[in-house]
């Protein structure tokens, strides 16, 4: 049988249970699309030691489930997750009602979901432009367009948008997905110029080869590859920055170059 508890010890419970429930209500709000691994993961597990909840997606729920145990088990800040396709446009739209409707204020938006699909454009699947498009550029606007107005009426926050040394520079082995960064990287310049005079920041996120899954069994030295840990640090150093200033873009690459 189980100790019954005091007034007292109910009362310090009780104290205890309404900080930590404060703690959370205070924290700051970061959504990651695409946060599962890679990149996105490191970002969300940045931002949670800096005190941040999160909230991200992605297909597989035991990937999610993992992070979000993970997440709350190491610091005081909740995860959220949906599952979700974002290949599919009534997911992705799904995705950002289920943010909405969380009825919180993002401080930090990161689009991030991404694929990668290899091929020269005149050579590749049928479909895969289209594929990529959704879940690198479509995802971005519909997520965008849902939170954003939120962040402009607070007159504050922070959108990352990940794109790629693909966004700026042709990759033949990859065509369409160039043309699917190149067309992101153009969201983020039209968002930095609608949103300016309201205090909200956009930064494009322009990564070269990072060691994230898509490399897993390409036979190349992770030590030639970034860590996806060094992108999540730099956009959250470059998040903390004064109003006054916006990075509006970071390039960044592999100290042996470009593969």
């Amino acid at each position: 049988m189980s100790p019954r508890l005091q007034g007292s010890d109910k009362q310090k419970i009780c104290i205890l249970l309404s900080k930590h429930i404060i703690m959370q209500a205070n924290n700051k709000f970061i959504v990651v699309s695409g946060g599962s691994k890679g990149i996105g993961r490191e970002i969300i597990r940045r931002f949670a030691q800096a005190g941040f909840d999160a909230l991200t997606c992605a297909r597989k729920a035991p990937a999610l489930e993992a992070l979000q145990a993970e997440i709350e088990s190491n610091y005081s800040v909740k995860l959220y997750y949906k599952t979700c396709d974002l290949s599919n446009v009534s997911e992705s739209k799904q995705f950002a009602r289920y943010a909405q409707e969380m009825n919180r204020v993002p401080d930090v938006l990161v689009n991030n979901a991404g694929i990668f699909l290899p091929g020269p454009m005149l050579e590749e699947e049928e479909g895969n432009l289209e594929n990529m498009m959704h879940v690198n550029l479509y995802s971005a606007y519909y997520l965008s367009r849902a939170l954003i107005p939120l962040m402009k009426s607070r007159k504050y926050g922070h959108v990352f948008n990940i794109g790629s040394i693909a966004s700026i520079l042709p990759y033949p082995h990859g065509s369409s997905y160039s043309i699917s960064k190149y067309a992101l990287h153009g969201l983020s310049q039209v968002l930095r110029e609608e949103l300016k005079t309201h205090g909200v920041k956009v930064t494009s996120v322009l990564p070269g080869a990072t060691f994230t899954a898509s490399w897993e069994g390409a036979g190349i030295d992770p030590q030639r590859l970034m860590k996806a840990e060094d992108v999540a640090e730099t956009i959250f150093q470059a998040y903390q920055l004064s109003p006054q200033s916006v990075v509006e873009e970071i390039l960044i690459r592999p100290q042996l170059g470009d593969l």
